[in-house]
């Protein structure tokens, strides 16, 4: 990230923190207060008495800004125009003296932004059009672009694609004003991974990129056909490759690779944005005291995000800015809820579907916000099933929440303080969290419910899924939950699910219903396409999908019996691998935990056009030699033309790993054997792998199941078995599939 960037995210941050100091004033669906203020329906009742109807007024304020349009309790409301005195303007939409709805917001420059408002930001979809005659079209985000977006450049450049934090991040397409173009992976503004260069004369540059330059392994290639085909480097120390020519090749066989760099890109330079002044949530509004608060007071300038200050910023309550006073005891300022985290949408048959309806700001007060301590060793207490935080959300509002739609319902959060700091030891970055959970767009739901009957849904960016639960399984992580946090604090590569928050929502009324849900991080959220998924056991029964391989599709959860592959690991992956898989069963085994499984996911490196894998080759039987007359690789060069130099920083146990899968056949006379006999053809593969469905402990049920199910099958082949012989077995069939690369 270069100095400007890192200039610009210090500047969002700073907004992040600042909006945090308003502490708890809501206006979307949670709030962060417990159920313990039972005044809350007392202070509604009279603010509805105190209230007024809206009214059009015209006003000349204090400090010279003017405002016409409507009015209500002594703030702009509905529609309505503000003019600063500085030449700000924004017309649009308010709610309660905030920018609220559509609007347009133009500054002195004659740059403009319309679209979306949500408390004070430009958030939502919108067109920004510069001073200098640059325009945005698309997703933000707190005033950032992020989301999917259009931008054209002042120099006549244009973008079109994903952006993050203000700058170009993800897969997107950047075409100069010459005609160059490229197309593929960014980061931080830069172009950066994969992707395709194309000049005006028909050369191309397919590869690896870093800091916006070729980096690692790619292939220039000449309009007339020949290539260059290497690993690349703007040290010439560390460039290498071939040179292949076409039979019509005009180009010289000395070519210097280092002139992609000095000729064939230095007139491709991304062209930055523009800087903005003052941001629309930074300007401040005069404004009198609300009615209920009393005359008499000096006027106050508010922020249109809700900030309120008297002569100097101060961290109002915004639940209650209309007084400026903060009724927060020291004890609540450092007990945060996570009722923030995400929205649900209600209905009176439970929760059906759920979506992230929060508004940014206020999420900012749990996820954003740390911990009172720093400290990873959590007191006694802060694991204690009691411990957990009530907030009541009746459909008219209240004190500290704003009305909704929904029936009225309570959130609890589970032990607080000790997800935050599972967040933190697996590295969650707490504004990233924030707006994958918290974010406008909706959850995707991934399938119907299964057997458990949960409903499963994953965030807009898969990094995080959201699983609906049985009061049993809140029970069974509840009561785990301090040996897992000791567990996953000590083994920074264990494979066991991450879990980042447990809560529970509640639907008051005649139905009372709960519905509880867990957040996990999604292991297969990567750049890589999953081609096949495994649910694996290590039981035969019931333990396949019935499914031909012709109909065996990406998303399909195949189990035991599909499964036709090994996977062989280098030797010091595999040695780690062996010791964690010994730690984890060792954890679950001894919170009595069962029916858990190993989810494998494996990109194939090469796949033809329609779907079918492609073999890189044969392992060579043993006692037998190669063929030293046949044309083949080395392994390191099979290596360096593989796998990316820059990725193993990006390998962990289970994550990105690179490897080799086998692949098996089940003898006709052995259908129920689980794994089968090698056949020597190999695939290179990029593996994902975990062990899921910790929850399951040998209950009673589970008890009747294994002994119903023993009486007519094979007692070695269920799933239901005590969680020693559980956990043994799993361990041995893992070590049958899994091997160390020779």
């Amino acid at each position: 990230m270069n100095k400007e960037q890192s200039t610009v995210f210090r500047a969002w941050e700073a907004t992040i923190r600042k909006t945090q100091a308003a502490k708890k004033r809501a206006n979307s669906i949670f709030g962060t207060i417990s159920i313990a203020h039972a005044e809350d329906d007392n202070d509604d009742e009279n603010d509805s008495r105190n209230s007024a109807e809206p009214y059009h007024a015209e006003k000349i304020l204090p400090n010279g800004d003017y405002y016409t349009g409507q009015w209500y309790d002594n703030f702009p409301h509905g529609q309505g125009k503000y003019l600063w005195t500085d030449g700000c303007m924004y017309v649009g939409e308010w709610y309660k003296g905030k920018t609220m709805g559509r609007g347009r917001f133009s500054w002195p420059s004659g740059a403009t932004y319309e679209g979306e408002f949500k408390s004070g930001y430009m958030d939502g979809i919108g067109t920004y059009t510069g001073s200098n005659g640059a325009t945005y079209r698309g997703q933000w985000v707190m005033n950032m672009k992020h989301g999917h977006g259009l931008k054209y450049f002042s120099n006549g450049d244009w973008y079109d694609g994903e952006w993050r934090r203000g700058f170009q991040e993800g897969n997107g397409k950047y075409e100069w004003k010459n005609g160059n173009q490229y197309v593929g992976e960014w980061k931080n503004g830069l172009i950066c991974g994969k992707g395709s260069f194309v000049w005006t004369n028909g050369n191309k540059f397919d590869g690896n990129w870093e800091d916006g330059l070729p980096k690692g392994n790619g292939t220039f290639k000449w309009s007339d056909g020949s290539f260059y085909v290497g690993n690349w480097s703007k040290d010439s120390s560390e460039q290498n490759g071939t040179y292949y020519p076409s039979d019509s090749s005009l180009q010289d066989p000395e070519w210097d690779p280092q002139d992609l760099y000095k000729v064939h890109l230095s007139d491709s330079q991304v062209c930055p944005g523009e800087r903005v002044s003052i941001l629309p949530s930074q300007k401040k509004l005069a404004v009198w005291n609300s009615s209920k608060g009393g005359g008499g007071e000096k006027p106050r300038r508010m922020s249109v995000d809700g900030r309120v200050s008297v002569g100097m910023e101060r961290a109002f309550d915004r639940m209650n800015m209309w007084e400026g006073e903060d009724n927060t005891s020291a004890g609540d300022r450092g007990r945060f809820s996570d009722a923030d985290l995400l929205g649900l949408q209600v209905d009176q048959e439970g929760v059906q579907k759920m979506m992230p309806i929060m508004r940014l700001p206020k999420s900012l007060h749990s996820v954003g916000r740390p911990a009172p301590s720093a400290s990873l060793d959590l007191k006694a207490s802060a694991f204690d099933p009691k411990e957990k935080v009530w907030t009541r959300f009746p459909p008219e509002g209240s004190k500290y929440t704003p009305p909704h739609q929904s029936t009225e319902f309570r959130w609890k959060d589970y032990c607080p303080l000790v997800f935050r700091t599972l967040r933190k030891l697996f590295k969650v970055d707490p504004a990233d969290y924030m707006l994958s959970i918290c974010g406008n767009d909706a959850l995707r739901e991934l399938s119907s419910p299964g057997k458990s009957g949960s409903f499963f849904y994953l965030t807009n960016d898969d990094r995080y899924m959201i699983k609906t639960m049985k009061k049993s399984e809140a029970k069974v992580l509840i009561r785990m939950l301090p040996a897992y946090y000791n567990h996953v604090r000590s083994y920074e590569n264990t494979l066991v699910t991450k879990f980042y928050g447990l809560h529970c929502v509640k639907l008051n009324g005649t139905t009372q219903k709960k519905v509880r849900f867990i957040i996990m991080g999604n292991l297969f959220c990567s750049e890589y396409t999953i081609h096949r998924r495994f649910d694996l056991k290590g039981s035969s029964l019931g333990r396949t999908t019935d499914k031909p391989e012709s109909e065996i599709e990406a998303t399909t959860i195949l189990k035991d019996l599909d499964l036709n592959f090994i996977f062989r690991l280098q030797k010091a992956w595999f040695q780690e691998f062996c010791r964690q898989v010994d730690r984890d069963c060792e954890l679950l085994e001894q919170e009595r935990i069962m029916d858990y499984s190993l989810l494998v996911g494996l990109h194939f490196r090469e796949v033809s056009p329609n779907g079918d894998l492609i073999a890189s080759g044969m392992r060579t039987p043993p006692g037998e030699t190669e063929n030293d007359d046949e044309p083949r690789l080395s392994r390191a060069d099979m290596d360096q033309l593989l796998l990316d130099p820059d990725m193993w920083s990006r390998i962990k146990l289970g994550i990105n790993m690179p490897a080799r899968a086998e692949r098996t056949v089940r003898r006709s006379d052995c259908e129920y054997l689980l794994v089968g006999e090698p056949t020597g053809e190999l695939y290179e593969v990029v593996m994902f792998f975990g062990i899921i469905d910790i929850l399951q402990d040998y209950d009673i049920s589970k008890k009747l199941e294994h002994a119903y199910k023993s009486i007519q099958y094979d007692p070695t082949s269920i799933s239901a078995v005590d969680p020693k012989q559980y956990s043994r077995r799993f361990r041995d069939f893992l070590l049958k599939i899994f091997e160390e690369e020779i």
